[in-house]
């Protein structure tokens, strides 16, 4: 069974690493440099490797947890590990409160990476199974958030979500949308 996961991080080279040690026969890996329209991206995958410091010089992890905060929020059965190079047990702490399902520091050992992302890909896929969620039923959610998120545009929507835009009228027609 493929894996999907999704790596956010505004670190090009972070990006690349963690590609190469996630990314495999078995798994489809996306790449994100920002939390901006995480939620759509996020949309059927198992897991999300999430930066929580987008801007220069920020170490925080508030960026971070309120991407964390919107992912929880628009699909709680989704696992997101939270990485950070400025972390302590604190911060830690606060993502583990705030439902994230591991924390990592920056840089991993790529052996514990992939655990921590294959431990929160099968955390992501007994919730949803225990949730009674459907495919059909995870693509639909994330169809109709990317709708919102889009404000209703179609072209945008269907780039957002990786489909042409017949694909796409053809799900809404599938989901009766």
């Amino acid at each position: 069974m493929a894996l999907a996961f999704l790596i956010v991080d505004d670190d090009p080279d972070v990006l690349k690493a963690a590609a190469l040690a996630l990314g495999g026969p078995q798994v489809q890996v996306d790449l994100a440099e920002s939390p901006a329209d995480i939620e759509a991206r996020a949309a059927g995958c198992d897991a999300v490797l999430l930066d929580m410091n987008f801007a220069l010089g920020a170490r925080s992890g508030d960026e971070g947890l309120d991407a964390l905060g919107r992912l929880k929020a628009s699909e709680p059965e989704l696992s997101v590990v939270l990485m950070t190079t400025f972390g302590g047990v604190s911060l830690a702490v606060e993502a583990l409160k705030r439902g994230a399902e591991d924390f990592v520091l920056k840089p991993w050992r790529n052996e514990a990476l992939e655990a921590a992302m294959m431990k929160a890909a099968e955390a992501t896929r007994t919730r949803r199974a225990e949730a009674g969620l459907t495919l059909g039923e995870i693509e639909r959610r994330a169809i109709v958030r990317v709708l919102a998120s889009s404000g209703g545009n179609m072209t945008r929507a269907a780039a957002m979500l990786g489909l042409t835009r017949p694909a796409l009228y053809r799900r809404l027609e599938r989901h009766g949308l």
